[in-house]
């Protein structure tokens, strides 16, 4: 059993490769054989998400505080809200982030490859396309 106190890894900002917006990582849990699992907590600013990307493993999230947005690829975003949970299936093509007006954190569980490897990082959701799905999410209610 390892027990890591709160506050003992410092937090990181966000790849601008990966994220828009202002985002900051906490590593929780940096998992090694046999599974691999690791657990970062990710906080959002308004507006500010994630670049399209995929799993190798797959991906849980766990909603926190404040108002997201999760989109797959082909179809509409929907709203996240504290207490909701996602399951990603490995290789689904999707972003996530916060709603425009809203601040949104999220716990993020996945695994990692031999290399470390927990995400194939695409391009970045460009703010027209971001706008777009945020409005059609907010008026289906979705």
């Amino acid at each position: 059993m390892q027990v890591i106190e709160a506050g003992a890894r410092p937090s990181t900002p966000g790849d601008p490769t990966r994220y828009s917006g202002e985002v900051w990582t906490d590593a929780l849990i940096e998992g090694g054989p046999p599974g691999n699992v690791n657990v970062a907590r990710v906080a959002f600013s308004p507006g500010a998400r994630t670049a399209w990307h995929t799993h190798p493993f797959g991906q849980i999230l766990v909603v926190v505080p404040g108002v997201g947005l999760i989109c797959k690829a082909g179809e509409a975003a929907v709203r996240l809200r504290a207490g909701d949970s996602v399951a990603i299936a490995p290789g689904e093509r999707h972003w996530h982030g916060a709603a425009p007006d809203r601040a949104f954190t999220h716990y993020a569980i996945q695994g990692a490859d031999s290399d470390g490897r927990m995400a194939d990082w695409q391009e970045l959701v460009g703010d027209a396309g971001y706008e777009a799905a945020a409005d059609a999410a907010v008026a289906s209610g979705a």
